[in-house]
Order: C-alpha cells, then structure tokens, then sequence
C-alpha cells in the first residue's frame, strides 16, 4: 500500500527529474514570476511551460495565481522537505562509508610515506 506521503514525495521526485522544471524552481526561487516569464528562456511554447508548471503544482512545489489574464506563480518550498528528509537519510549511510574511505586513504598515505629521522635538537648539523 502506498501512503499519502511516499505519493508527495514521488510527486516531487518526478517533477525534479526535469532539468526544465528545475531551472522554472530555481527563478521562483528568487522571486515570482508569469507563465510567460518562465517559459522564455527556453525553447517552448506557452502550452509546454504550462505543463511544466502543472506537473510543479501537482507535486506542491508551485502555487499559480491568476491576476486578470496574468498567471503568477510563486515557489512553495515546503513540499521539498520531504525530498530533503528523505535525501538526509541517505546522507548519514554516504557520510559513513566516505568517513572511512578517507581513513583508508589516509592510513595508505601514511604507510607510503617513508619515516622521516628525529633530529637531535641539542646536537649541531
């Protein structure tokens, strides 16, 4: 059975899969923006920017207003929390294994690394 929540985040998931649709979060990101805005610096209609935008609206990543004939739309970052949680707990298992990947490294480093002789430090060179 799948819950709501694992829906949410496939949801995000599947509307971050698209290099389109990451760019269009990355403008909201700094501030809100039309359709038409969205849609320029790509090569798409204003149909295909629509479509992007709905797949962000499904997923909660987006909230479109509509002002006269003007679609606004506005980044809703709450709904990346749970791909963040989600990625977090990933993070723990990489950061562990590359924690003692660099153990590994530094213990070869230093099995290669011939000894150095301790000077005296009373007697002159």
């Amino acid at each position: 059975m799948v819950d709501r929540n694992s829906e949410q985040l496939d949801a995000v998931f599947r509307a971050l899969a698209d290099p389109t649709r990451r760019a269009m979060l990355r403008d909201l990101a700094v501030q809100p923006r039309s359709v038409g805005e969205l849609a320029a610096p790509f090569d798409i209609s204003l149909a295909g920017a629509s479509k992007h935008i709905r797949m962000l609206e499904r997923a909660g990543l987006v909230r479109r207003e509509v002002r006269g004939r003007v679609h606004v739309c506005r980044l809703e970052a709450q709904s990346l929390h749970a791909g963040m949680e989600w990625i977090r707990h990933y993070e723990r298992f990489w950061s562990g294994r590359l924690d003692a990947l660099e153990a590994l490294l530094e213990a070869d480093d230093a099995a290669r690394t011939p000894a150095r002789p301790v000077r005296n430090p009373r007697r002159k060179p």
